[in-house]
């Protein structure tokens, strides 16, 4: 058991060193991107991972060409690929990992453009790590011919109110830090671990592959005492592909580390990347925009009349965001039962009736809800549980499938159901993201491909926001 208990988070905060201060840090972290030419390829094992960054591309398939065309553009210094791979058993996992990587190169090779891969995953630790890192490293580097120095832990996530100090994990509620294997995260069913130190919930993951004691740790002391020229001398000593955790504490702490990675890779250094969303931010040097308006979101043209919100996620934050949305007047609320949808014999009746419903309220004007029944189902094995999440979230899709009225929006709240919306549900192969309707809440605007062609489509992750933000940004997108 560790000995780490819950902190106030500002007697933390107050005992941290000052800040490292250097007004022109982020204008020349622009100019070294931009003189760099390489491009930032994020693989996200679910959609939720552009909540973060604003106007690039969101790509769901990964042929060869799609890929080159995408390292080719000028105009975007970050792309992303959406690989869902975390709902997923992990052999599936490293395929996928393994086919974009060698698909990755080749299309590199045909534009002559290099590049750096970040596997985006959980801010609360849950992921296929570290399989998903082995078949990049194993695949990039045949396909490349350069080893690789090391790989990245980066889960710090501002809005998510995650924080990496003193090497441990921390997740913020309310105004305490609680230790992030004492959440029910940790407890995830798939994907559970025991330790917040990430050098022990590396040495855990990796079932001592690596030792704790062998973990290379980037500490706010160096961050916030030494800066860029700090971080850069310790990342050049690395080699061996040894893995490195990233302490950070606020987004001025991810745009010093990654001040002192740009020297470092301009010195011959390569790194592989395990992060949450505020590393992609600071990599691709976003400027700060303010929270998105209904004017920012609507073509002149949209269509439909109701939206839709569709909500997968079952952890305690989401039910209660639900209940919240429940409250206003403008909600038609359908449940699906998940211990009904579970048995074949009463699987086709949950989806067909769910469905009539939906387009009922929509058809009303009114904003249609479906929601999962809130009982966690699970079974014997993190396999078994896995194929029964894939169960669910297939009815919640087909259900989203046979909607005969087109929604004015739809919202999904959920990780991997934000994902099966839009790829399978809504048939996303490339979509645009515009940028957050809250923190930490990312707008798609949905290709000419997609079933409903330049939709708003709101990715609500399952572990983001206050009670009321769902209802909020429901409020907002019906003004």
């Amino acid at each position: 058991m560790e000995s780490l208990t819950p902190v106030s988070k500002s007697e933390l905060f107050v005992a941290l060193p000052p800040e490292w201060n250097d007004p022109r840090l982020f204008s020349a972290l622009q100019a070294e991107i931009r003189a760099s030419g390489r491009k930032v390829v994020v693989l996200d094992d679910d959609p939720t991972g552009t909540q973060t960054v604003h106007d690039i591309s969101v790509l769901t398939q990964w042929p060869v060409d799609a890929l080159r065309d995408a390292l080719a553009d000028d105009d975007d210094s970050v792309f992303y690929i959406l690989t869902n791979s975390r709902s997923v058993p992990a052999d599936r996992a490293a395929a996928m990992n393994v086919e974009i990587a060698r698909n990755l190169a080749h299309a590199a090779r045909q534009v002559k453009r290099d590049f750096v891969v970040v596997s985006r995953s959980d801010s609360t630790l849950r992921g296929h790590y570290p399989v998903e890192l082995d078949a990049l490293r194993e695949t990039l580097e045949r396909e490349l011919g350069y080893p690789f120095d090391g790989h990245v832990i980066v889960p710090f996530f501002l809005e998510g109110g995650r924080f990496t100090i003193g090497d441990s994990h921390w997740v913020q509620e309310g105004e305490r830090l609680i230790p992030a294997a004492q959440t029910e995260y940790a407890r995830d069913a798939t994907f559970g671990y025991a330790h917040s130190n990430l050098r022990e919930w590396i040495e855990e993951k990796t079932d001592s592959r690596y030792r704790a004691d062998e973990v290379v740790s980037i500490s706010l002391d160096a961050i916030r005492r030494e800066g860029p020229a700090g971080v850069a001398e310790i990342l050049g000593a690395i080699n061996g592909y040894r893995p490195i955790i990233v302490n950070a504490a606020s987004d001025g702490d991810m745009q010093v580390f990654v001040a002192g990675l740009l020297r470092a890779e301009a010195n011959g250094k390569r790194f592989l990347f395990r992060t949450a969303a505020s590393f992609v931010r600071a990599r691709g040097a976003f400027t700060p925009r303010e929270m998105l308006k209904p004017s920012d979101l609507y073509q002149k043209d949209a269509k439909g009349i109701g939206g839709l919100v569709v909500v997968g996620s079952y952890i305690q934050k989401s039910s209660e965001q639900l209940r919240a949305l429940q409250a206003l007047d403008i909600i038609s609320s359908v449940e699906l039962n998940v211990m009904r949808v579970l048995y074949p014999s009463m699987r086709e009746h949950e989806i067909t009736h769910a469905a009539g419903e939906l387009d009922s309220a929509i058809q009303a004007g009114r904003t249609a809800l479906i929601f999962t029944s809130r009982e966690l189902v699970t079974g014997a094995t993190r396999a078994q549980s896995l194929l029964i999440g894939q169960s669910v979230s297939g009815a919640l899709i087909e259900v989203v499938r046979r909607l005969a009225i087109p929604p004015r929006f739809v919202i999904a709240k959920g990780g991997i159901t934000c994902s099966d919306v839009a790829t399978r549900a809504l048939g996303v192969v490339n979509a645009r993201v515009l940028g957050q309707i809250a923190p930490g809440v990312p707008v798609w605007r949905l290709g000419d491909e997609s079933r409903f062609p330049g939709m708003p489509y709101v990715v609500f992750p399952g572990n983001v926001g206050a009670r009321d933000t769902l209802a909020q940004v429901v409020e907002e997108l019906r003004k």
